[in-house]
């Protein structure tokens, strides 16, 4: 078994090491050490990265027999019994520290003013997550969980100081801890001072101080719980940083001040619905006078009108709309198509009183376009990539109907 040397000192950055064990898999070197201040991945927290000599280690992990292995980015040559140096990434660490201490400050706190159990933990890139038994309607959920910030963050600024104890699991059944130990032989608790005892194998700050900020980011429902997202320190820094260089450009542009930005947005939002209701109006209405000029300038055959176009200026919805109302006239096929994107795109329709199986001719015209399509025998639509083929494909099938 690895000496966890972070279980005593998760400050400890740089130390000295003896190998124990080398493997070698997917071009990769793999070793396990008789001690490390690597942390590795488990218990929702990221493993540790860093150095072991000149060879970057990429990824720490924790075998059943308690042995941890630093896989090595590629082949390196390391022997049995060679004494390694080890360099724990500092900026990581500290990310790391800072996360998984503040979830613990942040569940505690949830448990004290609601009784919630946090039955979820995990450090992603970007943010922390924790599931909360918190019973609450939707409504009631952002005050619970502003109150909860607010008490996390009066224990950060009070700086209480965190502690770790290695005890037997009956020396830490005495303990008024917030979860469950399921370790058969050694606990180590975290304790933050008159406040929360955890048992807990990851890296945590001295001090709540270390912490430095723990800011809730968003929630919503999972599994009939409630999942919390939060940054606490740098990452709580930079997310401020964004979020206030997104307030500020939308407050100069809209010339206001930042506590007006809601308003200006709801304002705003209204009044593109109105435009874009006037918008779909008009559409209908030029729809329908397009319709009529298209269909003026078709022949007459057989007493029916088939209406070919090709559209470079018009998305496919609008050459749909231009489709029905074609079709709303008498004795009227109409196989129009829209170019987008380096691709044709094609709508096929034709007047409640005649019997061409457009669905057929889609098929037909898609397997020109090296494309597919389908649908009804009086509607269909579909596509392709051949563009160069439109033409003679539309012409093709206006000659069939």
């Amino acid at each position: 078994m690895t000496e966890k040397l972070y279980w005593g000192n998760s400050s400890l950055l740089n130390f000295f090491a003896v190998v124990s064990a080398v493997s070698e898999a997917d071009a990769r070197t793999s070793l396990v050490l008789n001690r490390t201040a690597f942390y590795p991945e488990g218990g929702g927290q990221p493993g540790d990265l860093g150095k072991l000599n000149d060879a970057s280690v990429t990824a720490v992990t924790i075998a059943e027999n308690g042995s941890i292995r630093h896989e090595l980015d590629g082949l390196h040559e390391f022997k049995v019994g060679m004494e390694v140096s080890g360099v724990v990434d500092a900026a990581r660490r500290l990310e790391m520290t800072q996360q998984h201490t503040g979830q613990h400050i942040l569940s505690q706190a949830a448990f004290q003013l609601f009784g919630a159990e946090t039955k979820g933990f995990r450090i992603t890139d970007e943010v922390t997550q924790i599931d909360l038994t918190l019973e609450a309607d939707n409504a009631a959920v952002p005050e619970a969980l502003r109150r909860a910030e607010d008490l996390a963050n009066q224990i950060v600024f009070e700086n209480r100081a965190i502690r770790t104890h290695e005890l037997t699991p009956d020396e830490a059944a005495k303990l008024p801890l917030r979860k469950e130990s399921f370790v058969s032989d050694c606990v180590r608790v975290v304790e933050i001072e008159d406040f929360d005892w955890s048992p807990c194998g990851g890296t945590h700050a001295q001090r709540t101080g270390e912490v430095g900020l723990i800011a809730i980011r968003n929630w919503e429902r999972a599994k009939q719980m409630v999942r919390v997202e939060f940054v606490c320190g740098g990452r709580a820094l930079r997310d401020y940083r964004e979020a206030n260089q997104i307030t500020r450009g939308l407050a100069r542009s809209f010339t206001i001040g930042r506590g007006e930005i809601q308003a200006a947005v709801a304002c705003a939002q209204e009044e593109s619905k109105h435009w874009q209701r006037r918008a779909r109006a008009l559409a209908t209405i030029a729809a329908q006078v397009e319709a009529a000029a298209l269909w003026e300038a078709a022949d007459e055959q057989d007493g029916r009108r088939v209406v070919t176009h090709i559209f470079t200026d018009r998305d496919f919805e609008e050459a749909k709309l231009i489709a029905h109302r074609l079709v709303g006239r008498p004795h009227t096929i109409a196989l129009l198509a829209t170019i987008e994107n380096e691709a044709a795109r094609l709508v096929f329709a034709r007047s409640s009183d005649l019997s061409a199986d457009m669905n057929a001719l889609m098929k037909v015209a898609c397997e020109r376009l090296a494309g597919r399509g389908g649908g009804k025998p009086d509607f269909a639509q579909g596509g392709g990539s051949a563009i160069d083929a439109l033409p003679d494909v539309l012409a093709e099938l206006k000659a069939r109907v």
